[in-house]
């Protein structure tokens, strides 16, 4: 694979000056993370330098946020946020638009990003190739924004635990689906039901209509996302009381926000309380469905459900996988 076609000639410049063999042999523990870093500490992201010569204290901070739609639209959103983040810490703030999620990831590698929204699963590739570490998701005071996956049957239904459905008639959404299909298939067994062998999946197609067909009895139960269903009994489409929920994953994080490894501590502390302190106005609130501010995480805790599932998976979060993903974007890209 030519990376030239993938990447800029900064990630060219860095793969030539990779980590030496000395590098390599005072790092103990790295992991999944490139060769660029190390995790000594054993926290599964990226070690601060402890050569102060490599550390960064930005006469201009960098940020910018996953590109899921128009990424000026973005811009716009966070200005009143990246106003006062200037304010805060002393320093110029640019929002730095990027196109892809392999754009973005290769500017914090390249160290033309310091801080920025990363997509759930590009966090984890983030981490592993561009040193970045996530120390926030948009949240409330009661915790950061997400979503479970939940599997669901009729009240009256004589269903109460995961073993129950064993022979029985139970959807998922679609294969591409977190957590209607993905997650079902890493977390399920452990919890005693295991999928294609416990049961025939019966694909749905999507979140509603699973929950519609477990409403109708053409499921006896469905494996759906906490948010789509609650939002269905908002509207008024089920009652919520119809149903009973047998099981509950923990918590999949939306977007991360992380920051460059190689930030020089100081700064980087005094950036991250701008971050924490910050309350997002009106606007920002309607825009993120109802998070008001940056709830602290970390990648070790609040990544692990999306680790497992991509691992049960047969997948990594490291570079050949990576490199891979890039592959299939620019076949799509061109394809267009």
């Amino acid at each position: 694979m030519k990376l030239s076609l993938l990447f800029s000639a900064g990630l060219a410049a860095l793969t030539m000056g990779m980590a030496s063999a000395s590098f390599a042999q005072a790092c103990p523990n790295r992991g999944d993370l490139d060769s660029l870093y190390c995790d000594a500490n054993k926290d599964m992201v990226a070690d601060t330098p402890t050569d102060k010569s490599k550390l960064k204290t930005p006469s201009t901070l960098v940020f910018t946020y996953t590109p899921v739609e128009d990424p000026a639209v973005y811009e716009e959103i966070f200005t009143p946020f990246t106003k006062h983040l200037a304010q805060c810490t002393g320093k110029r703030v640019v929002f730095y638009q990027v196109q892809s999620n392999a754009a973005e990831i290769e500017a914090m590698r390249s160290g033309r990003l310091h801080v920025g929204g990363f997509s759930t699963g590009p966090t984890a590739f983030a981490v592993n190739i561009a040193g970045a570490v996530p120390f926030a998701v948009k949240g409330t005071a009661d915790g950061f924004q997400g979503y479970n996956l939940i599997l669901i049957v009729k009240k009256d239904s004589p269903f109460q635990k995961m073993s129950d459905l064993k022979g029985k008639k139970v959807a998922h959404t679609a294969p591409s689906s977190n957590s209607g299909h993905m997650a079902p298939m890493a977390l399920f067994p452990k919890e005693g039901l295991t999928p294609e062998k416990d049961y025939k999946i019966l694909f749905s197609g999507k979140h509603d209509q699973s929950v519609m067909g477990v409403k109708s009895g053409d499921y006896d139960a469905a494996a759906v996302a906490s948010d789509v269903f609650y939002r269905m009994a908002g509207r008024g489409q089920i009652n919520k009381d119809d149903f009973r929920i047998i099981y509950t994953s923990p918590k999949f994080p939306t977007s991360s926000f992380a920051y460059a490894h190689d930030l020089e501590p100081g700064f980087r502390d005094k950036m991250l309380a701008c971050f924490y302190d910050y309350r997002y106005p009106a606007a920002m609130q309607k825009a993120f469905d109802g998070a008001d501010r940056f709830y602290p995480v970390t990648y070790e805790k609040d990544w692990a459900i999306v680790r497992e599932v991509a691992e049960a998976g047969g997948e990594k979060f490291n570079r050949a996988a990576y490199d891979r993903e890039a592959e299939k974007a620019k076949a799509k890209a061109k394809a267009k």
